[in-house]
Parts: structure tokens; sequence; C-alpha cells
């Protein structure tokens, strides 16, 4: 098979699926035979996916190319070490069985993961903890930030006076939305700096600062608009993450129970023990 057709057929049982007109290969279809060996299709698709994740990019006919000419070169390379004998040597033998603990491990944990099932009641009880943490206030507020203290000053002086605000913003200020009259988006106390949050803690809607404040940015002369209480995700929008988010709890005690029952005879001469305390 020339190459620019096997290109174009690696393209389309890629894009084989329930959806496709083309029928879905068997687990067993051979993609090349490579020196008298054969390689399924599977095993390139994992290689694929694996490319994919290390490095994200379109899923184009150019990248699927790439990927195979890489294939390819993982194969002939591999057997390249096969011919030298290269799979007796130690250090070989053991970066498999590592390799080869970690893919069993990783399907050990997805196996395990799916016998876990959530309670209702877990699940609700993992929700109440997080709408209580959630509970926080957020706040719209507008600033003017300029270089020092005396011209914050200034400026403070004038919006006791009524100046607008917005309007002094525009003309004064050094930040990126002086040009939006100041205006910034929600936020809580942890999205700005401290100095900053605290002093739009103490403030009450409708006011401004009644003297500069200073942040590592500058002197800010700030407006609070608006206060709200954060709303919390629905129970429903939060239920796959709170699934999760158990399931992972479930199975770290899973593998600390099996950890600790697991009969362990240690060289001591290498491992050094320190006893558990009561």
């Amino acid at each position: 098979m020339k190459r620019s057709t096997l290109s174009l057929l690696v393209c389309a049982l890629l894009a084989a699926g329930p959806g496709s007109a083309l029928a879905e290969p068997d687990a067993d279809t051979v993609i090349a035979t490579v020196n008298g060996v054969e390689y399924p299709l599977d095993l390139f698709r994992l290689f694929y996916v694996e490319r994919l994740q290390q490095n994200p990019e379109a899923d184009t006919q150019a990248v699927q190319q790439r990927a195979f000419d890489e294939f390819m070169n993982l194969v002939v390379a591999s057997q390249e070490a096969e011919r030298r004998d290269l799979d007796d040597s130690r250090e070989v033998a053991m970066a498999l069985e590592l390799q080869r603990m970690k893919v069993l491990s990783s399907a050990a944990l997805g196996a395990m993961a799916e016998d876990i099932k959530p309670t209702d009641k877990a699940l609700k009880e993992a929700y109440d903890q997080v709408v209580e943490r959630a509970a926080r206030t957020e706040y719209k507020a507008r600033h003017i930030l300029v270089k020092d203290e005396a011209t914050a000053k200034k400026l403070i002086k004038q919006l006791d006076k009524g100046a607008d605000f917005a309007e002094l913003a525009k003309e004064h200020s050094l930040g990126p939305t002086g040009k939006n009259g100041g205006e910034l988006d929600w936020f809580d106390a942890g999205q700005m700096v401290a100095p900053f949050a605290e002093a739009v803690a103490e403030m009450k809607p409708g006011s401004h600062s009644e003297k500069p404040v200073q942040t590592q940015f500058g002197w800010h002369v700030i407006e609070l608009q608006e206060t709200r209480k954060a709303e919390p995700p629905s129970f429903e929008d939060a239920k796959p993450q709170l699934s999760a988010m158990l399931k992972r709890r479930a199975l770290g005690e899973q593998l600390t129970e099996m950890r600790d029952g697991a009969m362990v005879e240690l060289n001591e001469e290498i491992v050094t023990v320190t006893p558990k305390e009561d």
C-alpha cells in the first residue's frame, strides 16, 4: 500500500465511529505489517490519543499523518532494540516492568472507581459543605489608579464636591479599566490584593473611599457600587463534581486499607523503618 493511500486510510479509520458511514473496524484489525510483524489499529489509536494529550492540537489529517510517522519510527526502533537483544538488559527489563505496573494500576483504579457509587445522602452532605464554603460576599466597584498619594487625595476632594467618578477615572486612571470609567467585574475578597479588599469590605454601597488605598500597583480611589451574596451552584449542577470528589476520597481510603493490609517484608538493611505511633 502506498504511503499517500495509507495516510487517507488512517484518517478514515480514526474517524470511523457510530455516526460514521464507515464500518467500525474489529479490535484485531491490522493497521500495518512491518518486517513480518502485525500491528493492530487499536495500538495506534492508543498511541494517537496519548500523543494528543501530551501535545494538544487540532485533530487534522496532517496531524494524523505526523502521528503515524512517529508511530512507524517507534515500531522500527523497537524492532531494532529486539534485534540487539536490548530487552534482555536489566535496565530495559525494569523500565518495562514499571510501565506494566503503571498500566495495571491505572486499569485497577479505573475499575475500582466504577464500583464506587456515592449515595444521595453522601452527595447532599458534600453539597452542604460546598454551600457553606461558598458563602461569601461579592463586590461591584470601580476605581481610579494614580501614581502618588497627593493626586489621589485631590480626586477624593473632587468626589466629595460631587464630581462624576467615571469621568475622573477616564481622565486620570492609569489602570486598564480607566477608559471604562474604572468599572471592575464582580469580585470577592480573595481575588484582590489585601489592602484593596480590606478597604472595600469596610465601605458601604454608594460611597467612595475617604482616603487613598495603596497597593503594589499604586494609589487607588475606590467607589463601592453594590454587594451581593455569592450564589453556590445548584445541587444538580454540582452533582458530577461531587460524585468525582467522593469517588477520589473513597478510592484513597481503599488504597490505604489495601496498603496497610498487604503482607510486606522489607529489607531493613536498605529501607529505614520508622515505627508508627499509636
